[in-house]
């Protein structure tokens, strides 16, 4: 997403806790401040550090301890298929064709939020001061509760699995 607030496709071709690359049909001003959604990872924020043919490369704007959780992610991703190891979560992620919907809050606030990504049984959602672990909320119509606060966001845990045959980028919670 550019600073116009307007979102793009964007394919990743190199990724470090320090910056990306990627490939796109537009690109940012030099220093223009952006935000990318990427799989397995979430959102991420950064600077247009250079154009090159096709994209240009952005420079995060992160915490030490959030590029270090990145280099993590990202070590992680680099090696599941070598050694075979497992998806570190109970159930797949996607990213919703329409990613806005509102927060419900116990108290009865609405408030528009973005879906970073949703499971079966969860969803990253992207809030500023986002509610406290253990709080009751219904995301869209679906009800949960805070299991995890991070940056810029929260992770909702489900009261009950989404079905399987509605399950997929069309869905709206």
């Amino acid at each position: 997403m550019l600073p116009n607030r307007h979102e793009y496709p964007c394919q990743t071709v190199d990724i470090s806790p320090g910056g990306a690359l990627l490939l796109a049909p537009v690109k940012g001003e030099i220093g223009a401040r952006i935000i990318a959604y990427f799989e397995h990872i979430g959102r991420l924020e950064g600077e247009v550090a250079r154009h090159v043919e096709q994209g240009f490369a952005i420079s995060f704007s992160a915490t030490i301890r959030k590029r270090d959780k990145l280099a993590s992610q990202l070590t992680w991703l680099a090696n599941r298929e070598v050694l075979g190891l497992p998806e570190d979560r109970g159930h797949g992620r996607i990213v919703p064709i329409n990613p806005v919907t509102m927060l419900r809050l116990d108290d009865g606030r609405q408030l528009p939020v973005r879906l970073i990504d949703i499971s079966r049984t969860g969803a990253g959602v992207s809030i500023d001061n986002g509610p406290d672990v253990g709080t009751s909320v219904i995301v869209g119509s679906t009800p949960g509760k805070v299991v995890r606060r991070f940056q810029d966001g929260i992770a909702v845990e489900f009261l009950r699995p989404l079905p399987p045959e509605l399950f997929d980028e069309n869905i709206v919670l």
